[in-house]
């Protein structure tokens, strides 16, 4: 499990309401690409978003990704109010139920994607990267296979959520290649845990408790060959609506060069107030 800083809430707020969460979502081709691989999903009734980027010849990869996306979000919902699955618990005890509700859904995304591939000649081989949050309240689960990212914006710095599963981020995990190096190398494409590539796939997964004023980034990799954290970070703080955040990135992922499908969904944490109460107590100080 995976953490990052925390403050405590408010002494005024002790048990503050849950964040209302304003989200934007945008997908582009690119510059360089004839079709679009990757595939998302946005459910704010169910707290789920997801961002999928699709790998294999042919059509296979557009394939996996909506096939991933698809599972995933079915079977979160189906899980939702499932007593069996609340009963029973998940692969990991030590995780929240939502978490293991996560990780549950891609392992079944990993399934599925596994068995087309070797039930069609033409999907074989076909893959696909995940990255997924869940929120619970003012709960993060997060969860995700490959090399598109969960980052984190808390007091105007951002920071990775989700390690990269690729060649050359292991490398330079391990100290033999330098974060420059890493950007320069002919392997950089090179990604070591993806969906369907094995009949059985681990999940990285991670939990966190969020304050108002958050923002959570999930993207492919479109964006960040693209565009470096400092400009990420420089054009979220920089505009106040989710939607138009989304697009502005997207916008400049491909002034940049564009070389990829790049897909971005962002999550806003947001003030929620208790209308009715305050209704309530202007009456009382009307009376």
């Amino acid at each position: 499990m995976s953490s990052a800083p925390t403050r405590p809430d408010s002494p005024h707020n002790s048990r503050p309401m849950p964040p209302a969460i304003l989200h934007g979502a945008h997908s582009d081709v690119g510059r360089t690409r004839n079709n679009n691989e990757d595939r998302h999903c946005a459910d704010p009734d169910l707290g789920l978003f997801v961002v999928c980027d699709g790998m294999g010849g042919g059509n296979a990869g557009e394939v996996a990704s909506a096939l991933a996306v698809e599972t995933i979000h079915r079977h979160f919902a189906d899980t939702r109010h499932d007593p069996e699955f609340l009963t029973a618990g998940g692969p990991d005890r030590g995780s929240s139920l939502t978490t293991q509700r996560l990780v549950r859904a891609i392992t079944r995304a990993n399934e599925v994607i596994y068995q087309s591939g070797r039930a069609r000649e033409q999907w074989s081989g076909m893959g696909t990267t995940v990255v997924a949050a869940a929120l619970t309240g003012r709960m993060l689960s997060y969860a995700h296979v490959g090399d598109s990212r969960l980052y984190l914006v808390r007091h105007e710095t951002i920071q990775p959520l989700t390690m990269d599963h690729s060649w050359v981020a292991e490398q330079v995990r391990l100290g033999f290649l330098t974060e420059e190096e890493a950007e320069r190398s002919p392997r950089r494409n090179i990604v070591t845990r993806t969906l369907g590539a094995k009949a059985t796939i681990e999940v990285a997964v991670g939990e966190l408790p969020l304050f108002t004023g958050d923002l959570l980034l999930l993207c492919s990799d479109g964006l960040t060959k693209e565009l470096r954290p400092a400009t990420i970070l420089e054009t979220l703080l920089a505009v106040e609506d989710a939607q138009t955040r989304a697009r502005r990135l997207i916008t400049l992922a491909n002034e940049a060069g564009g070389g990829d499908n790049t897909t971005v969904i962002v999550l806003d944490m947001r003030e929620q107030y208790n209308r009715g109460l305050w209704q309530r107590l202007r009456q009382r100080l009307a009376i």
